[in-house]
């Protein structure tokens, strides 16, 4: 993760152990398997202290991934320089690979077209130079 950046865009890789049943505020409650989840998410400033929140687990359950970071842990992180707009192109981008689904529509995409910004993979993914924007 390259430390001198204050934003940008990131993906969280997370690891969720077990098979759970979250709440994930005002979307539901989703069944989320075992596995790889990818979150790509965007910070327009301060994105070390964002990235640093989401490795909180005490904190005020604000954005979706808050949920699913109650029960999952992040095993890495990945960031990129660019501008909102490539947040979406990094998510597509990881879908455009066999390994990957979109496991609950909605999930962090609610100030964009994408149908979320979480992908699902049971086994845990290569993100660091594999991710091509188009």
């Amino acid at each position: 993760m390259d430390m001198e950046l204050d934003s940008g865009i990131y993906n969280l890789i997370i690891y969720l152990p077990l098979d759970k049943v979250i709440k994930v505020g005002s979307l539901g409650e989703f069944e989320f398997e075992s596995g790889y989840y990818v979150y790509t998410g965007t910070a327009q400033r301060n994105l070390l202290a964002r990235i640093n929140r989401h490795k909180s687990k005490d904190k005020k359950l604000h954005w979706h991934i808050d949920y699913l970071l109650q029960e999952a842990d992040v095993a890495a992180v990945r960031t990129w320089e660019g501008s909102k707009e490539l947040e979406c192109q990094i998510h597509q981008s990881l879908l455009k690979r066999s390994e990957f689904t979109e496991p609950v529509l909605g999930f962090g995409a609610s100030d964009c077209n994408c149908n979320t910004h979480l992908s699902y993979s049971k086994e845990r993914p290569k993100i660091d130079e594999e991710v091509k924007v188009d």
